[in-house]
Order: structure tokens, then sequence, then C-alpha cells
């Protein structure tokens, strides 16, 4: 019997074309980049990382314009949510890697600790931990 796969969501994230630099995703999440293809000027074509164990990807928006980045149109079409033990930590870094706040770090009665951050390129990380 073949083992079947863990399923697991891999967000891809849209960026412009020319991005040269992501940094910001290893300063801030302390990611660590797995893949990395350049088109022929250098530029960022696709970037698989990963922060603890979770897959997400960068890559070039769309010719054809179904997919965009959000500096394309000033807004973005998805949240990513990262759970972390400590979010207070985690917003101080990305804040000093270059993010901008957008709604600052509160605990909810629902039972999370949570704030959302901008980074560098427009993507918008809600940070997040269970209190």
């Amino acid at each position: 019997m073949k083992d079947i796969p863990k399923t697991a969501f891999v967000p891809q994230l849209a960026i412009s074309h020319g991005t040269m630099d992501l940094e910001f995703y290893k300063n801030a999440f302390g990611a660590i980049e797995t893949k990395h293809i350049t088109n022929d000027d250098g530029s960022i074509h696709v970037s698989e990382m990963f922060i603890d164990g979770a897959m997400f990807h960068f890559h070039e928006e769309d010719y054809d314009g179904s997919t965009f980045s959000p500096g394309k149109y000033n807004g973005v079409t998805t949240t990513i949510g990262l759970m972390v033990a400590d979010m207070d930590a985690v917003m101080a870094r990305a804040v000093a890697a270059g993010a901008r706040i957008t709604s600052p770090a509160q605990s909810y009665d629902y039972g999370y600790r949570q704030g959302e951050v901008m980074d560098p390129l427009g993507h918008l990380w809600l940070i997040e931990m269970v209190i």
C-alpha cells in the first residue's frame, strides 16, 4: 500500500516582475529558502520557503493577469495567518525587518492574541498565538 501524503496548505504569494530580494522573510520570520529560480535578469521567478516546517512559495505574477502582486492594485486578496508561540516577539522582529503594523497586537475573548503587519511587498500577515 502506498503512503498517503499529509495534506497541507501551501500559500503562493505573488510578487511583481523584477523582485530581487526576499530577505525580509528570513529576517522577520526566520524563513528558510529551499528553492530559488531566477529570471535571465537575476530577478526572482520562484522561491520556496519554510517557516517552522510550514511551506510557502513566492511566484512572479502571471503575464496573463490571472494572479497579481498586492502592489498592482494596491490591495490584498488573502491575509496570511501565522500561528506562533510568541506573537509579540515575531511582530517586533517583523517591524524591525521592515514591516508596517496595520493592526496592533491585542488579546481577544475567543482565546487568541493577534496583530497584523504589512510586509514590504504588500502582503498582509496576521500574527497570532493561542492564549
